[in-house]
């Protein structure tokens, strides 16, 4: 009796490559790997994705609507910044390969929504959440958006690397949000407007 192709296989692959990537980052995620983990053949991936790095997009794709997910339903900056450093210590693996291939987010050229929301970057949400909260335009506040960045990545960065002894990752988190809380205080030293 012929094979019923799986419906639900373009889904599965992804899942697949994200428990992997999830378990032992980039050297376990194999075409090999991936096809076992997803109860499929290679050639069945190879019919779906051109290769490896197509299906790491798709990861990446995934991991960044994960964290808009996070950062969508935050109602202050505040929020965001913090609910920003907490995905990236709850999913370390997936955020370094977010970080690693995914952050251009001060560039110029940024597409928005129609409706005017962030097309798709954590950026471009932080940015959009100033703006809201300080009623003021998104590029009114770009130093202000790269302060908050530069402190909630390299927070996120220096406690997944493991650099800070464990007895100040509290306090750091707490020195983070603590800037975090005056950056915001003091927005109109960091306008960009004319």
């Amino acid at each position: 009796m012929p094979r019923h192709a799986d419906p639900l296989l373009e889904a599965k692959i992804p899942d697949a490559a994200a428990r992997l990537w999830k378990e032992g980052g980039e050297k376990v995620l194999t075409i090999r790997a991936i096809a076992e983990a997803a109860h499929t053949t290679t050639p069945s991936i190879y019919r779906r994705f051109k290769n490896r790095q197509e299906i790491l997009r798709a990861l990446l794709w995934r991991i960044r609507q994960d964290l808009l997910g996070v950062l969508q339903t935050c109602r202050s900056p505040q929020e965001t910044s913090q609910r920003y450093v907490e995905f990236a210590l709850r999913h370390p693996r997936e955020y370094k390969l977010l970080s690693a291939h995914d952050f251009k987010p001060f560039g110029t050229g940024r597409r928005r929504s129609r409706a005017g929301q962030p097309s798709g970057s954590a950026a471009d949400l932080m940015e959009a959440k100033l703006a809201e909260f300080l009623r003021r335009s998104p590029e009114d506040y770009k130093r202000l958006h790269l302060a908050v960045w530069a402190l909630t990545h390299g927070t996120s960065m220096l406690l997944i690397s493991r650099i800070v002894r464990d007895d100040y990752s509290p306090e750091l988190l707490k020195s983070c949000e603590a800037a975090v809380q005056v950056l915001i205080k003091n927005a109109s030293a960091f306008t960009t407007a004319k």
